[in-house]
Formats: structure tokens, sequence, C-alpha cells
């Protein structure tokens, strides 16, 4: 009656042996989490766009798996990190009965390695990924469909379609001086080509929607190459739904290509501040079928946009050393 009370065996209601228990048991679930996420063989179409637009290139699903897969990289470490600071609170936070200072580790040598192994393992693997889809989207191909220069200026867009539009191989047989401080092995310039070109301002509109700026025309299913370059201040330009974007700087020639799939109209701005009307510096890409493409620069011939805008400030400098003018 009047003697010591009776303790509950171990193991009931939240004892030692059931907090061991789950000890052992989290890692192991945590790994198998891990497992079953790196294993599935979904696509990027599995998985929500995280704020991107719907791709219209063939070459914009690799930047919208990598995309994803920097996501899913960053909730993985953000959960592991969450779990382990959850586990602690919950498994190392002070007993109401026991007021002792717990044991003191002063160096704990696998921890630390760990935490400066694991940083290094992840920035490997999301620089590999990154280095493998920028060499693929960068790459170029010796005989793409079409060329276009773009030109950015304050505050618009030039395009110059080297095509040739008449059909007479002996028109356009050499490079006309505005396009004469492009490095030849970006420029790629058709046999034939006498080119035709389209300008906007500001206040230019495209005629079928109303939006605002130039209007630039490509052909589905097609290869294009952008030859970029600016006349005066460094612009981005950048293609909303292509997911792809890069600089317009004076002195230096930038090329990309892609490949439309998606036919429509999109939206395309500047993506660099470049002065006081930089948020004005709009433009529009149609996306059509080739016959169409074919007859819009006949237009531009009819309206009398044949020949070349000037494509901006030569290349000099060191610069110049690393674009030669020959392939």
């Amino acid at each position: 009656m009047g003697g010591t009370p009776a303790h509950s065996p171990q193991g009931v209601g939240g004892s030692s042996t059931s907090r061991r228990g789950l000890r052992r048991r989290l890692p192991q679930a945590l790994a198998a989490g891990l497992v079953l996420a790196m294993a599935t063989g979904c696509s990027y179409k599995d998985y929500p766009r995280l704020g991107m637009p719907s791709p219209a290139t063939e070459q914009a699903p690799r930047i919208l798996a990598l995309w994803q897969g920097s996501w899913a990289a960053a909730l993985a470490t953000g959960c592991l990190v969450w779990g382990l600071i959850l586990w602690s609170v919950i498994f190392h936070r002070r007993s109401r009965t026991k007021v002792e200072v717990p044991p003191q580790t002063r160096y704990n040598l696998p921890i630390e390695a760990l935490y400066t192994i694991v940083p290094i393992v992840v920035i490997a693997v999301l620089f590999y990924f990154t280095a493998r889809d920028e060499n693929k989207l960068l790459a170029t191909s010796k005989k793409p469909d079409h060329v276009v220069n773009v030109v950015g200026f304050q505050w618009s867009w030039g395009f110059n379609y080297l095509e040739n539009v008449d059909g007479d191989p002996s028109t356009g047989a050499t490079v006309p001086p505005e396009l004469s401080g492009i490095p030849a092995n970006k420029l790629l310039f058709p046999k034939g080509a006498e080119g035709v070109y389209d300008v906007g301002t500001p206040a230019s509109v495209d005629p079928d929607t109303g939006n605002p700026g130039p209007t630039l025309w490509l052909a589905e299913g097609q290869t294009v190459r952008f030859v970029l370059t600016s006349r005066d201040v460094i612009h981005s330009f950048w293609i909303v739904p292509f997911l792809m974007k890069q600089d317009v700087i004076p002195g230096h020639t930038n090329v990309f290509e892609v490949t439309p799939n998606k036919r429509g109209t999109f939206m395309g701005k500047c993506a660099e501040l470049c002065g006081v009307d930089h948020s004005r510096m709009l433009f529009n890409v149609k996306v059509v079928t080739p016959d169409e493409y074919q007859q819009h620069l006949k237009d531009l011939a009819k309206a009398g946009k044949t020949g070349y805008l000037p494509s901006g400030v030569a290349t000099t400098g060191n610069a110049k050393n690393s674009e030669p003018k020959t392939t």
C-alpha cells in the first residue's frame, strides 16, 4: 500500500524502446522514398511545369526537364534537412526528469566528412546535367533550314531573313556590307540570299493580334539559326515559350538554333535592362507552315523590304581573336 509506485514496462506509451524502433525505421523509410522517386521512368510531361510555359520547340523540353530536375533535387535536399531538424527536435529534446548535461562530443570525423562531401556531390551532379544540356542546346548544324539575323537596338528589334527569295542563285552571291561584321562561321550566308528584312519600333503592333512590337515569322518543323547582334548596348533575345534566351552583345556575335514544332503567335521580349524604354522592347513570333513562311518573305519583298538592316557594331579586340572569319 505505501510501497514504491509500479513503473510501466519499457516500450509502453512513448518509452525508450519504441523510440529506438522509430529511429531505426526512419532512415529506412527515407532511403526507400528516395529510391522510389529516382527509379520512376517518368518524362517531363508527367510532372508540373512549375511556372514554365508549354514548350514550343524541339529543344525546349530539355530545358524544362532540367528545370524540373533542379526543383526535384532542391525539394529532396529540403526534405532531408527538414527531416533531420525535426528528428533532432523530437528525439534529442531535453527530458523533464533528467537535468544533467548530455555527453559533449567535440569532433565527429564521419559527420564532418559527410556534410563536406554531400554538398560537393550535389553540386557536381547539377553541374554535370547543366553542362550536358547546355552543350546540346548550343550545338549548331552545318546547314540549318533558315538563318535569321536578329538585330537589337534601343528600343526595338530588326529581323534580317537570309533567304533566296527570288530563287536566283546569282543574286546575293557575296556577303553584303550590312552583315560584314559578323564572323562567317556564325553567319553561314546562304548561296543566292539577296534577303529581306522587317523592323519595328516600340509603337509597332502585330496586325493580327494587336500585340505590341514587330513580328518575327518562323516555319514550323524547320530549323532556324538565330544570329544575334546589337547596334548599341547589351540586350537579351527571349522568346518565352521557346524557354531559351541569349544575350545580344555589341561587338560579339551569339548564335543558337531551334526547331519550332507548335504553330501560333508567341510573345518575345528583351530580358536585359537596356535603357529607359526597355519595358517596351517587345516583339511577336509567328510560327506558320513552310508555305506561309515563304509567302511572307515574298510579301516583304513586294513591300520593298529587300536587302538587310545594318547588323550592328563589328567584332573588335580580344573577341575578334575568338571569332575567326573563316569556317
